[in-house]
């Protein structure tokens, strides 16, 4: 209230020292009009100083009840940290107890897993083992021991080349195959026949439909097996009778990728034919890889099984089957001495400890094949442009444990 009155006063005074003409001065109406004026202005200062007064005491209050409430929450947010950081710490104890729980139970599986594995290979291994000896059970217990002696059965200006009888027939008949890459087979009625040209009948010419590759082919049956010149891996099974391609097929594994043997330079699948039937030999993934063994299935040309063998083909020249052993003869630099130094059994029967130093009887030069008859049980070879028979001496294999 007195700041209201010095603010009147303080006008009046103001008004007073500037007096009005003298016309309004003496106009009492004029003055009693400023006078309410004041009066009204008066109370609006006073209403305003009331309103202002009770802003400031309620905004005391809401800054009392803030001050509490923000107390509080301080108080609140640290028992709520505090019961944080206590659930964390139970929950990292728990995730521990959790990982350690999950680390015994793969645990438990890895070695559940390696156990049956282990039997599954295991049973695996014994199926495997089970095959094995069906497909080898052909009555035969025989192992090489020596060779015993060399005949020159003719001489011929080729170097390479093949010559042999049906592994399994009855027949005489002699089948020469001249070079690497042909496709005429010479026929002789019998092995006089071979050794002596002028011997009548003179042989019969056949004419195949596809050339051979290598040296590698084989009679077996009355079908001549061999390599198709021209492909990686194709097998050709041509019925010598009907003279017509009967089956085909490409054998697997890499085959025909590499020389068989470093010193048999044009062959790149070598064809057998032992007791237990027919074979396939090839080389390996890699420069002068390890021999691949494939017994294959003659009727459908399935392949029955394969074996990687420890037998490289460095240095090797030719190699054969007997008995379903693998024998790979070895040469230094194509020039002798022709040795056997690997020896292959898929049954384990016998290995190269058990054998004795198997040498061939000297020759200039390495063999273009070598090739085992079941039924004479010698050794067809090609040496030097030389069509050599050696004869073999074997001896019982000793029984399995």
């Amino acid at each position: 209230m007195l700041a209201p009155r010095q603010a009147s006063a303080f006008l009046v005074l103001f008004l007073a020292a500037f007096p009005p003409p003298p016309q309004c001065a003496q106009d009492p109406g004029m003055v009693h009009y400023i006078y309410q004026r004041f009066q009204v202005l008066e109370q609006g200062l006073q209403k305003c100083t009331q309103a202002t007064r009770a802003y400031v005491q309620d905004f005391r209050e809401f800054s009392k009840n803030i001050s509490a409430m923000l107390g509080r929450c301080q108080t609140h947010t640290s028992e709520y940290k505090s019961a944080v950081d206590n659930l964390a710490l139970r929950v990292e104890r728990a995730q521990r107890e959790i990982d350690y729980l999950e680390y015994l139970r793969e645990a438990d599986m890895c070695v559940e897993s390696e156990d049956k594995m282990l039997a599954e290979k295991l049973v695996q291994d014994a199926e495997e083992e089970k095959k094995i000896q069906t497909l080898l059970n052909a009555s035969c217990d025989n192992m090489l021991m020596g060779i015993k002696s060399l005949k020159i059965v003719k001489k011929t200006m080729d170097t390479d080349g093949s010559w042999m009888k049906d592994a399994v027939s009855n027949s005489p008949r002699v089948y020469f195959l001249i070079g690497s890459r042909n496709n005429t087979v010479w026929e002789f009625a019998n092995m006089r026949a071979f050794m002596e040209d002028s011997t009548k009948p003179g042989p019969r010419k056949l004419i195949l439909t596809h050339s051979w590759q290598g040296t590698g082919q084989v009679i077996y049956k009355g079908f001549l097996f061999f390599h198709n010149q021209g492909t990686l891996n194709e097998i050709i099974k041509y019925s010598l009778q009907k003279r017509t391609v009967e089956d085909r097929m490409l054998l697997p594994g890499g085959a025909g990728r590499a020389l068989v043997y470093q010193h048999s330079p044009s062959t790149y699948i070598d064809l057998a034919v032992d007791e237990h039937g027919l074979w396939a030999i090839h080389a390996g993934p890699g420069i002068y890889g390890h021999l691949v063994l494939t017994k294959i299935e003659p009727d459908t040309l399935g392949v029955e099984h394969s074996w990687d063998t420890p037998c490289k083909s460095q240095d090797a020249e030719a190699a054969f089957l007997l008995c379903g052993v693998l024998y790979v003869v070895y040469s230094s630099g194509g020039h002798g001495p022709h040795r056997i130094t690997c020896v292959y059994d898929p049954r384990g029967t016998i290995g190269e400890e058990d054998l004795p130093s198997l040498f061939f009887p000297r020759r200039p030069r390495s063999h273009s094949m070598i090739h085992y008859n079941t039924r004479d049980k010698q050794l067809y070879a090609w040496n030097d442009g030389n069509q050599i028979i050696y004869k073999l001496q074997t001896k019982r294999k000793q029984p399995m444990k």
